[in-house]
């Protein structure tokens, strides 16, 4: 679904008309108060050029990665806030069972505890990507028309203009940067005002965000990974990466294989993955993720946005202790 880009915007194009129509159907919305909305979104070519896949031939790097996030600036702020909200953390520790310090990590990873959560019109990036898409990487319209149909609803049912929400260039919102369809489905009003605001309520981006990796299967009193040492055989490091970061493998699996638990990895009752993070031509970090490792993948479909959350989240909780 792709028309001719105009930066006088979409109310000239036929197709954006059609996806009115097609929204409105989709989400109960009266037609009009679509088209209005559509009719005032802009094409961003920017946008369309930060949705391209990174040059080819750059070998990842977890302490390169690493150093982006866990890092001076993230930790102050991360300690400031977890300070200020530590009694709402806590209860968002008890309420869903998610560690505190792994939602500091998010929020920290995020938006610098809500320092950083766009500055793009959403209407603008999720329309430009549901009607024109890039070309040269795999196409992701239908996702970005749903989210466009997902922002219009929440939009009619928090009585919001469309126009004026700001986001990430992928039409994330708030200081968890959550789609608009996570936001229908996992938000909480947490701090009970009767509104779920993630732009500026950092009480109900920490309860949501609880919620949502809660949802995802994290599983209290379970850490996010366990020390390993992978087997020596190449055969048995191969069937132990295969299915990637997905928990596949009990410890009694793992260590049949060759790869040596840690102590308490080797009572560990749920399955486990082999996580490897490359490290460019260094040799790779390998970690034995749990099922609350993947469930902070579902968050951002990265192994090493889990592992950086993760470390980030527990440098905060350690600077906070220890300047209490």
């Amino acid at each position: 679904m792709q028309g001719n880009p105009s930066p006088d915007g979409y109310a000239a194009r036929e197709d954006a008309r059609q996806l009115a129509h097609e929204l409105a159907q989709a989400q109960e919305l009266n037609e009009a108060w679509v088209w209005e909305a559509l009719s005032k979104a802009r094409y961003k070519e920017s946008v369309a050029k930060l949705m391209m896949p990174a040059a080819a031939g750059t070998a990842k790097n977890w302490g390169v990665y690493r150093s982006r996030f866990v890092e001076p600036i993230r930790i102050r702020a991360g300690v400031s806030f977890y300070r200020r909200h530590e009694g709402d953390l806590k209860r968002a520790e008890a309420t869903y069972g998610v560690p505190a310090s792994i939602v500091a990590g998010v929020l920290g990873v995020e938006t610098i505890y809500g320092r950083q959560t766009g500055n793009f019109r959403v209407l603008d990036v999720l329309t430009t990507l549901t009607l024109d898409f890039p070309k040269g990487r795999s196409d992701r319209s239908a996702f970005f028309k749903t989210e466009l149909g997902q922002f219009l609803k929440l939009c009619q049912e928090q009585q919001l203009e469309p126009d004026t929400v700001l986001g990430s260039y992928a039409g994330a919102i708030g200081l968890p940067q959550f789609m608009p369809s996570s936001i229908r489905r996992y938000a909480v009003d947490f701090d009970a005002d009767g509104h779920i605001d993630l732009l500026r309520s950092p009480v109900d981006a920490i309860g949501s965000v609880a919620h949502y990796l809660a949802e995802h299967g994290w599983q209290p009193e379970w850490p996010a990974y366990f020390d390993i040492k992978p087997p020596q055989d190449d055969q048995a490091l191969a069937k132990l990466l295969a299915p990637d970061i997905v928990p596949s493998f009990s410890a009694a699996d793992m260590q049949g294989l060759g790869a040596a638990l840690s102590a308490s990895g080797q009572n560990h009752p749920g399955q486990l993955a082999l996580v490897l993070l490359q490290n460019g031509s260094e040799a790779p970090t390998l970690v034995a993720g749990t099922s609350n490792f993947y469930a902070i993948t579902r968050y951002n479909q990265s192994s090493y946005y889990a592992m950086a959350v993760i470390q980030l989240g527990e440098a905060v909780s350690r600077e906070a202790a220890r300047s209490n």
